[in-house]
């Protein structure tokens, strides 16, 4: 029994070790650079041992992926606090998306920015329909729909406001990724009046000003 748990740790360890050492050149190199030989040459095994534990790059990629987008939705998750109002809720899973992000700066501007089909089945978010398919995204939906209840505001168009948010929300984190020497006290201020203001502001255009402004 001592060695099979043995055997398993190890096992895990080594798949630990090549996820972490892809998510480096990824963040480094980009996400089109990758190779099973680049990583085997990092981490000083040959190539066959990794097919090993991975049937080919695309299930290495799709792991590195799914573990970046579980430390998203993890973020967005904890803004779901009962007491707060809708809009409340909004603000702070907007927020924390923002830091998570910033938090992994290199692998999330060289995964959103990537055009590959295995990419784009974890970023993909402007379809109709992914407010049902992408959690972080129907989070944000299910925000809407509570600020909104019992106004007629169609399903379509709350999904394009959260939409929308998401893309405006991408735009920040990419200047602030790219303009790395802003102070942190300015960078602060930016989120903030993003997150107090912005955010508000587009939510404004699915229904008349008057009740938005009750919300807030």
């Amino acid at each position: 029994m001592a060695v099979e748990k043995r055997r398993e740790r190890e096992i895990e360890e080594m798949k630990e070790l090549i996820l972490t050492t892809a998510s480096e050149i990824i963040a480094t190199e980009g996400l089109d650079k990758l190779s099973i030989r680049k990583i085997a040459n990092k981490i000083e095994y040959s190539p066959s041992i990794i097919y090993h534990y991975f049937k080919d790059k695309d299930e290495i990629i799709g792991n590195v992926m799914q573990r970046g987008y579980k430390k998203i939705l993890s973020a967005v998750s904890s803004a779901k606090m009962e007491q707060e109002t809708p809009i409340d809720r909004v603000k702070q899973m907007t927020k924390n998306y923002i830091r998570a992000a910033l938090h992994m700066p290199e692998e999330f501007m060289a995964v959103q920015l990537n055009q590959s089909e295995i990419a784009l089945k974890h970023t993909a978010s402007l379809f109709k329909g992914a407010s049902k398919e992408k959690p972080a995204l129907t989070a944000l939906y299910q925000c809407l729909q509570e600020m909104y209840a019992g106004h007629d505001v169609s399903e379509d168009k709350l999904e394009m406001t959260g939409q929308m948010i998401v893309v405006a929300t991408l735009g920040l984190i990419f200047k602030l990724i790219i303009e790395k020497d802003i102070d942190e006290e300015q960078r602060e201020r930016l989120i903030d009046f993003y997150t107090e203001d912005i955010v508000l502001r587009i939510a404004k255009g699915t229904h008349n000003d008057n009740y938005i402004e009750s919300l807030s």
